[in-house]
């Protein structure tokens, strides 16, 4: 498919999701690593509470 077909069908009404090859999808600067963070008790305790 060309580009401006795949333009035309994006900005209509008809679905793209077969046109893409999603096994191959990555999500951009969406790399995650892994820290440890020291949070005093009352803070941890607000988030399990839902009031932070």
């Amino acid at each position: 498919m060309k580009a401006n077909e795949f333009d035309k069908q994006f900005d209509g009404v008809d679905d793209i999701l077969n046109a893409l090859d999603l096994s191959k999808a990555k999500r951009v600067m969406q790399d995650q690593k892994r820290v440890n963070v020291d949070f005093p008790a009352w803070m941890i305790e607000s988030l399990d509470r839902g009031l932070a």
